[in-house]
Formats: C-alpha cells, structure tokens, sequence
C-alpha cells in the first residue's frame, strides 16, 4: 500500500502529468509480459520435446537393452571360447615341443643301432611264373635229400586215369578241345576215355620276415675241388683266430645244396665284423689263399603266402580208364593211340598210367622249352 506522499507524488504533477509515460510503461509491461509468456510457451514446447524423446529414448532402452545383453553374452562366450582354444593351443604346443624331443631321441637312438637294423631285412618277393609239367616221374622217384628252389608239385592221381604230356602245347589242346577218345585195342575193342585238363594250385606270392643272425656267417665261393671236410676244417681254423676277426667256433656245416657253409659262433659280436669286411683270403693249400665271401645268414618264417590256379598247358587227364589189360601194355597202347595225328595227337613226352585200386602221386616239375621249342 503506498504512502499519502507516495500517492500524491503519482497523481500530483497537474495537466502536466504524462499519461504517455504511463502508457508507455504499461505498453513495456505487456510486451514483457508478452515476452515472458512467449519463453513460457518455448520453454513448455521444449518440455514437451524433451519429455517426448526422454520417452523415446526410454523406449529404444527398454528395447535395445535384451540385444545389447544378448550381445554382451555372446562377446563373453566367444571371448571365453577363444581363451579356452589360446589354452588348447598352448597345451598342443607343449604337447608336440614333447614329442619333438621324443622324435629326437629316437632318431639319436636309430642312428646310434643303425648298424644292427641296417641287417634286419623283410623279404617280400612275387615269385616268377613258372610253368609245370609232368615228366614221368613219380613221387617214389623222387630224391628228397638237399633243398632244391625249383618248382615240384606232386598230383594225386585216381585209380583208372592217366597223364599224358605231348612235346607241343598245341597238341594238348587240341587233344582237349576233342574231349571223347575212342581208343581201339587189340580183338577190335574199343575203349572210351575222357580227356580233361589239368588244373594245380601253385604259388603266385610268398613273403619272408628275417633277421640276421648274430652268431651265424654264411661262407660261399668255395673251392670245387677241395674235400668238404678238409673245407671245413680249413674255415674253422681261419675264422677262429682273432687276428682274422673270428673267434671260437661253435660250428660249421656244410649246406650241400648250394655248397655252401655256416659258420656258427660261441660269441655274437664277431659275425658282424666278418660280414662287414666280406672278403677273406683262406689258406686252403699251404702256400695258396684262396678268396671266399662271407655274408650275414638269414633266420626267417613266411609271413605270406598265396597260391592261385594254373592249368597245365602240355599235359591232358585221361579219365574212365578200365583195367582191361596190364598195366604196361595199357599204357603203350594210350601212348600210341595219342602219338597219331590222325586221332588229332602228336608226339609224346610222357606218359603214365594208374591202374583202379591204385594210389600214384605224379610229380610236377618245371616245363623247361626244348630245343624245338626254343627253335
């Protein structure tokens, strides 16, 4: 409340009073308040503005905050898969970095025996296809003495059949390819027989495991002439002597197939010496050396062995044989029957003949080409 002066000042000033100046000042006092309600008016629009992202931003929260979660989560599995996987790493590092060293050991160990396993030896060798055929022989005939490397197979034959090698191949087959044979024999019989191929099981594949023996040479390119004891002795008495790199000799046999001799010793570091020098120069006549080699003797067993089929190519089976005259007359009969080419025969190699009730065992050797053959 103004004071009596105060009001009095105000209205006091006569006609001279403005009342411009008051309008002026309430002129100036709208337009402040104009102005006032102009930022009231703003600032509620900018209230409004703010609260309406403040709700968007709310909102794209609310929303992103599962993803950005879910994201966090899978950022910390992957993070964790690959400290598991440095882990595995480092672990695979220290686990080859062992067996690095365990490598190494063992190549240090092979180098330090690789004098013995450079003597250790897997033979493994497809054998040579060798044709066979029946050349007479029988196993009764057969001298079983020695070790021969040579293709021998005995062939059960029945009662009342017969093996009959031609000299050629083709004869054979043609004697095969005609089956049924009428034989005539004396008083105009005739006798029917069958002609069948033979068919044996041969080896196609064997393989060896062997081993150097250590306390075994084998001692070859010998002297012909010489007695096999005086041999024998003489090779005793060089390689047990020291100077020459033996020792004591256990034992020496002769392998007569080959006419070759194993020396066996008492001790089993002296063969390697022998072998690794090979040639030795042994006195066999006073005065006169003779050179002869010495090479490691092999132990082994089969590891592998196949066989396969092979049909004889020179040689036919005669079946339904009777026993209608001996044996030997039989036999000469067949024999010229199948030596004329007028039967569809030819020249005969060999031939045999079983009886009925008997049991033969033909042998089987190597079909070596003759000279019109090789011709």
């Amino acid at each position: 409340m103004m004071s009596t002066d105060e009001a009095f000042s105000l209205v006091s000033g006569g006609p001279e009073f403005d009342l411009h100046r008051v309008l002026k000042e309430i002129s100036k006092c709208q337009a402040t308040y104009e102005n006032i309600l102009s930022d009231q008016k703003m600032l509620a629009g900018a209230r409004d503005t703010n609260v309406h992202y403040t709700k968007e931003f709310n909102q794209r929260c609310a929303t992103m905050t599962p993803a950005l979660q879910a994201e966090r989560k899978k950022q910390e599995d992957i993070l964790e898969k690959e400290k598991r996987k440095v882990t595995a790493q480092m672990e695979e590092q220290q686990r080859l970095k062992s067996e690095i060293r365990n490598v190494q050991q063992d190549i240090q160990q092979m180098d330090e025996t690789s004098i013995n396993l450079r003597q250790q030896t897997d033979v493994s060798t497809a054998v040579p296809e060798r044709k066979v055929v029946f050349k007479g022989q029988t196993s009764d005939g057969v001298d079983s003495s020695g070790f021969e490397i040579k293709p021998r197979i005995v062939y059960p034959m029945e009662g009342g059949t017969a093996l009959i090698t031609f000299e050629e191949d083709t004869v054979a087959q043609n004697i095969l390819k005609l089956k049924d044979h009428e034989v005539q024999l004396e008083q105009k019989l005739t006798l029917n027989v069958q002609a069948l191929p033979v068919h044996l099981l041969v080896p196609s594949y064997v393989e060896l495991d062997t081993q150097v023996c250590p306390r075994r040479v084998l001692v070859s390119n010998l002297p012909k002439m010489e007695a096999e004891d005086r041999i024998l002795d003489k090779l005793e008495i060089y390689f047990s002597k020291r100077k020459n790199g033996g020792g004591e000799v256990e034992e020496a046999d002769m392998l007569h197939d080959s006419g070759n001799v194993v020396i066996t010793f008492t001790e089993s570091n002296i063969a390697k010496g022998l072998t690794d020098k090979q040639d030795h120069e042994v006195e066999m006549e006073k005065g006169k050396r003779h050179k002869v080699k010495v090479t490691p003797f092999l132990n082994g067993k089969i590891a592998n062995f196949q066989i396969r089929d092979a049909m004889c190519r020179r040689t036919v089976l005669l079946t339904g044989v009777p026993a209608i005259a001996d044996q030997d007359s039989l036999q000469d009969l067949l024999e010229i029957h199948f030596q004329k080419t007028s039967n569809g025969g030819g020249e005969v190699d060999a031939i045999i003949y079983n009886p009925l009730g008997q049991h033969t065992l033909a042998v089987f050797d190597e079909d070596s080409p003759t000279e019109a053959q090789r011709q």
